[in-house]
């Protein structure tokens, strides 16, 4: 084995940009770049690996996966960015601090090459690191919009996009389960309508309820209506959620909707959130809450 000069793996994912996850995925799954190796058998990477690398990361940020780009030649993925950043308009402020950013693009990246151990690794780093507040705000929210973005786009396969939505599903839950609520502290029941298969926006739900304090009960996704109200009375909720991702017919959610209004207790507030909420006429009754701090405002206003 020839022993090679030059960076370890630490300095080509700070130099490129990327975690060493990635990079380490990039190298196994899509031969991005071959790393020599160290006297004690550790990856070395060379200048032109770093600056290869730093290429795949800017045009993969713009759209395009991995599996398309890892296997072009380096003058090829400089044109390609060099016609990116010709294209691209100046980014909107969104008042994220940098790194929260970067930690998204990790696991965009970790979501396409479908590294499941990966990604689950990064998302608890970032829970651990920003608290759980400023995950769902900043990590696990702009997560799942991008998430959804490029599914529409094409940019990302239906396998990718629940293989993503399922790890940081699991994550949030796990982090729900760990609070112990007072003994009187408010109730909320999460859930979502009859044929929403969507449940990762009631997980968040769940998360910030439980960050708040109340006690969660947690139910899942694709519930018949009875039962959601039967949740609700024997939780003895104070608060019913739901999530509206997916409408396929907006008469028939709407008439969900207004069913479980009638069937669930006056004095039970009931929320609803999610993309599939600007579709449909709400009954009277109901309170939208478009964003995590909109719904903390409205837990905060809940008997």
């Amino acid at each position: 084995m020839t022993t090679v000069i030059g960076h370890p793996i630490t300095v080509a994912a700070e130099r490129s940009g990327l975690s060493q996850d990635v990079l380490r995925v990039w190298e196994r799954r899509y031969g991005a770049v071959r790393p020599g190796r160290g006297p004690g058998g550790q990856r070395v990477y060379t200048d032109a690996d770093v600056a290869r690398l730093r290429l795949l990361h800017a045009v993969t940020r713009a759209g395009r996966s991995i599996s398309s780009v890892a296997s072009l030649a380096t003058s090829e993925l400089e044109r390609l960015a060099a016609e990116d950043a010709a294209a691209r308009e100046p980014e909107p402020e969104t008042g994220a601090q940098p790194d929260v950013k970067l930690v998204v693009d990790q696991c965009l990246e970790l979501a396409r090459a479908l590294a499941t151990h990966e990604l689950d690794v990064e998302l608890r780093r970032a829970l651990a690191r920003f608290g759980l507040v400023a995950f769902l705000d900043g990590v696990a929210a702009p997560l799942l919009r991008r998430l959804g973005d490029e599914w529409h786009r094409g940019q990302l396969s239906p396998a990718q996009e629940h293989h993503a939505t399922s790890v940081l599903q699991d994550v949030i839950l796990e982090t729900v389960r760990r609070f112990a609520p007072s003994a009187n502290a408010p109730r909320i029941v999460v859930s979502t309508l009859p044929g929403e298969r969507h449940a990762l926006g009631a997980a968040m739900v769940a998360a910030t309820a439980a960050a708040e304090g109340w006690r969660v009960t947690y139910l899942g996704a694709d519930l018949p209506v009875d039962d959601i109200a039967l949740a609700a009375q024997r939780a003895a909720a104070n608060v019913l959620a739901l999530s509206i991702v997916y409408v396929d017919e907006r008469r028939s959610t709407a008439r969900e909707l207004d069913r479980l209004r009638s069937v669930v207790a006056a004095e039970v507030d009931i929320l609803v959130g999610g993309a599939g909420v600007s579709v449909i006429d709400l009954p009277q009754g109901v309170t939208v809450y478009g964003s995590v701090e909109a719904l903390r405002t409205a837990l905060g206003r809940a008997p």
